[in-house]
């Protein structure tokens, strides 16, 4: 049986399944599943961050707000 099968048949499993097992599951990959949830950027990721924030800062970069954001990728979209 293939990984994509297995995990289909998880994912059907927990959906019905009673809250004790859903549970017992969800502690036996607890772990792992916090580890793989955290963020973390490398040195040179975060240099790049902290110049695009000091332009930013400085007004030498063009700045957009959240909705003005939204619709530039709206409007990619189409």
């Amino acid at each position: 049986m293939t990984a994509t099968a297995i995990r289909k048949k998880l994912i059907n499993y927990l959906e019905s399944a009673d809250e004790k097992k859903v549970k017992a599951v969800y502690t036996i990959f607890e772990d792992e599943i916090n580890e793989s949830s955290e963020f973390f950027l490398t040195k040179d990721q975060l240099d790049i961050l902290n110049k695009e924030r000091e332009n930013h800062l400085k007004g030498k970069s063009k700045s957009y707000t959240w909705d003005q954001a939204k619709e530039i990728i709206r409007s990619k979209k189409k």
